[in-house]
C-alpha cells in the first residue's frame, strides 16, 4: 500500500497530488442499533485503504481500485449505477461537487488491504479515504464529523445502502488504543481506554450470502415499522433508542411478532452497550465476554441475521481457552465472528479455528483517517 502514488502515477501517467489512509473497523457490541438513533462501541483497526488524488481541469472522474482492477470513469455531477462497487465512493465526490463546492473532476486510485465482504467496513473506509483526500486536495475544511455524514448518505443515495453512520465515523475519527462509545443521535463521544490484557480476534467465515444488502434494508424498514407501533402507544418514540425495556415488553401482545423480536433486540442491545462500557472500565473482560455471546445469540434468534457458518464459527471460538465471549458482526449473512481473547492465546486461538475460518487478524485500537506524504 506505501506504492500507492506509484501506481496511481502509472495509471494515469501524472504524479497523486495527496494520498490519504482510511482504516477499516471492528465494532465491540452494539450491532444494528446506529440507524436506530442508538449506541455502539467501534474501533479502528490497522487494515486500511488509500486513496491516491489528482484534480482535473473538467468535470470527469476516473476512480481506479487495485482490489478490483478497473477503472470506473463518470461525471462529477452524476455517478455509477448503484450495485457497481465504485457507486458508493461516486456519490461522496458527487455530494462534495454539489454541496460543498467541488468543481472539479479528479482522478482517484485506491489500495486496499481491507478484505471486502467481511464485515470490517472496507466500503467506509474506502468512502473515507476518498474523502478526505478529495477535501485535502482542493482545501475544503469540512469537519470530520460532518464528512462522515456525507458517506453515509452517498451509500443510501448512490448506493441504495441505508446504513448508519458509525462506519464512516469510526474510520474519520479513531484513536490508536482507544475503543468509541458513540451516541449516534447526538454524536457525542466517549473515549476508552483498550486494556493490555485483551485483543481481539476477527475470524472471518468466509461466507458472502447475496441476498444480504436486500435483508439489512428489510431490517431497518422493519425496526422503523416497529418504532412508528410503539409511538402509537408511548408518545416521546421517535426510533427504537427511546424505547425501555418495560414499554417494549408491555407491548408484546399488541403488535406483529416479528417487529417485537426485531426490537426487542435492539432495545437489549443498547442496554447491552451500557453494559459493556462499564465492564471495560472496570476491567472486568469475563463479563464483556458473556455480553458479547448474548449479543450473538441475540442476533441469531430475534434480530435473525446470523446464518449456519457464522454459527459455528463463534461456537469454535468460545470452545477455545483464553476467549472470554464472541459474536458475529456486520451486516449478517455472512461475513466476520469477533473473539475477544488473551494476547497470549490469540494464535493457539486462530490455529484451532482455521478449519471454520478462512483467515483471521489479530486486532487492537488504530488510528484514524489521515493525509499521508504522496
Amino acid at each position: 500500500m506505501e506504492h500507492t502514488a506509484e501506481r496511481f502515477a502509472a495509471r494515469y501517467g501524472r504524479p497523486a497530488a495527496g494520498v490519504a489512509r482510511a482504516p477499516g473497523r471492528v465494532n465491540l457490541i452494539g450491532e444494528h442499533t446506529d440507524y436506530n438513533e442508538g449506541w455502539v462501541m467501534p474501533l479502528a483497526i490497522g487494515l486500511s485503504c488509500r486513496a491516491a488524488i489528482a484534480m482535473r481541469n473538467d468535470a470527469g472522474v476516473r476512480l481506479g481500485s487495485g482490489q478490483y482492477g478497473e477503472v470506473a470513469e463518470f461525471a462529477l455531477d452524476s455517478a455509477a449505477a448503484p450495485g457497481h462497487w465504485a457507486a458508493p465512493l461516486a456519490g461522496v465526490l458527487a455530494i462534495l461537487a454539489r454541496e460543498y463546492g467541488l468543481a472539479r473532476g479528479a482522478d482517484l486510485w485506491l489500495e486496499s488491504e481491507v478484505p471486502i465482504g467481511a464485515g470490517l467496513s472496507s466500503s467506509a473506509a474506502a468512502q473515507a479515504a476518498v474523502a478526505l483526500a478529495a477535501a485535502e486536495a482542493v482545501g475544503l475544511a469540512i469537519p470530520r464529523p460532518e464528512l462522515a455524514r456525507v458517506c453515509q448518505r452517498a451509500s443510501a443515495e448512490y448506493a441504495g445502502v441505508r446504513c448508519g453512520i458509525m462506519d464512516p465515523y469510526i474510520a474519520l475519527t479513531g484513536r490508536a488504543g482507544m475503543v468509541l462509545l458513540l451516541d449516534t443521535r447526538a454524536l457525542t463521544e466517549r473515549w476508552l481506554a483498550w486494556p493490555e490484557a485483551a485483543c481481539l480476534i476477527v475470524c472471518d467465515s468466509g461466507a458472502r450470502h447475496d441476498h444480504a444488502t436486500g435483508e439489512y434494508n428489510q431490517r431497518r424498514a422493519e425496526c422503523e415499522a416497529a418504532a412508528a407501533a410503539l409511538a402509537a402507544r408511548a408518545p416521546g418514540v421517535r426510533a427504537l433508542r427511546d424505547v425501555s425495556v418495560e414499554t417494549l415488553a408491555r407491548a408484546q401482545g399488541a403488535m406483529d411478532a416479528t417487529l417485537w423480536r426485531r426490537a426487542r433486540h435492539v432495545v437489549s442491545e443498547n442496554a447491552r452497550v451500557a453494559a459493556a462500557a462499564g465492564a471495560l472500565v472496570a476491567g472486568d473482560l469475563e463479563r464483556l465476554g458473556d455480553l458479547l455471546n448474548t449479543s450473538h445469540a441475540s442476533l441469531r434468534d430475534d434480530y435473525q441475521v446470523s446464518c449456519a457458518e457464522l454459527d459455528r464459527l463463534q461456537a469454535a471460538c468460545v470452545a477455545q481457552a483464553g476467549v472470554y465471549g464472541a459474536r458475529m458482526m456486520g451486516g449478517g449473512f455472512g461475513g466476520c465472528v469477533l473473539a475477544l481473547a488473551r494476547p497470549e492465546r490469540a494464535a493457539a486461538v486462530q490455529a484451532a479455528v482455521a478449519g471454520a475460518a478462512a483467515r483471521s487478524w489479530i486486532c487492537r485500537p488504530a488510528a484514524g483517517a489521515e493525509a499521508v506524504a504522496a
